[in-house]
């Protein structure tokens, strides 16, 4: 499996997203994915999946300090007092005494970024997180949120035909990973150029979208998939690579 190298953390390359994944699938698709072979797994509070998503892990047989584990606060979890309580609970529910990396998953501008932030490194003080990120964080305030914390990751939605080129400079020079959510969607999935690629190395599209990702520095692809033949696809992403040409290519994709 491959790893990506970030602020001295190797964080597996390709991670198994489970938004949408709900109750017995939740479960299933978690334990099948590392089966598979993926050892980066995603979940949110918010997606209501955690104690399916931890059931699995357990079911996988696969040793916890072989996985990197990310969960993300909800909205309304964000206030000082209300941190520690959330991550107690997820921790409970993903039967697990850490999380690799806790999240804030969208900005709420009622509560200070700091004190959000303040809470959560004292949940990393006491082992109960070993990273802290932030999730659909623009540039500027990704830079804010530094500030306060040592930022590991943002998640933000990256896919063909969606630009993040400000964010993934700031993030280059900060040594954030970027953690490409949804990277199987949107238009420019559709785009001629993404099909000719995948025709000429005989993958699909996503093999092709993902590899697109994986050869970017430090961004991370987290797709999800309820289907097991695509889980199993998705993973098939490391044994061929994009010529400059190709990425240039794909990265010239838009939409809209």
């Amino acid at each position: 499996m491959f790893e990506i190298d970030v602020q001295g953390q190797r964080v597996p390359a390709l991670g198994f997203g489970t938004w949408q994944l709900a109750g017995e699938q939740a479960r299933e698709a978690t334990r099948h994915a590392l089966e598979i072979g993926y050892r980066q797994i995603d979940t949110a509070q918010m997606y209501g999946n955690e104690e399916e998503v931890g059931r699995g892990i357990a079911e996988s047989g696969v040793a916890r300090d072989e996985i990197f584990l990310t969960t993300k606060l909800f909205k309304e979890n964000l206030a000082g007092e209300r941190v520690g309580p959330a991550v107690d609970e997820s921790l409970r529910k993903l039967a697990t005494d850490h999380v690799d990396l806790l999240l804030i998953h969208w900005p709420n501008e009622d509560v200070p970024l700091g004190e959000t932030l303040a809470a959560m490194r004292q949940a990393q003080d006491a082992g109960k997180v070993r990273h802290v990120g932030v999730s659909n964080f623009k540039g500027p305030l990704l830079l804010e949120a530094m500030e306060h914390a040592t930022i590991l990751a943002d998640q933000v939605p990256y896919q063909p035909g969606t630009t993040q080129n400000t964010l993934r400079r700031i993030a280059a020079e900060h040594d954030v990973l970027i953690t490409a959510y949804s990277p199987l969607r949107g238009d420019g999935m559709q785009s001629p150029a993404l099909a000719e690629v995948a025709a000429a190395h005989e993958r699909t599209i996503q093999q092709v979208a993902l590899r697109w990702l994986l050869q970017q520095d430090k961004v991370s692809p987290i797709p999800r998939s309820a289907d097991p033949d695509h889980r199993r696809q998705n993973f098939e992403v490391f044994d061929f690579e994009l010529s400059d040409d190709e990425m240039d290519r794909i990265s010239g994709i838009r939409v809209g």
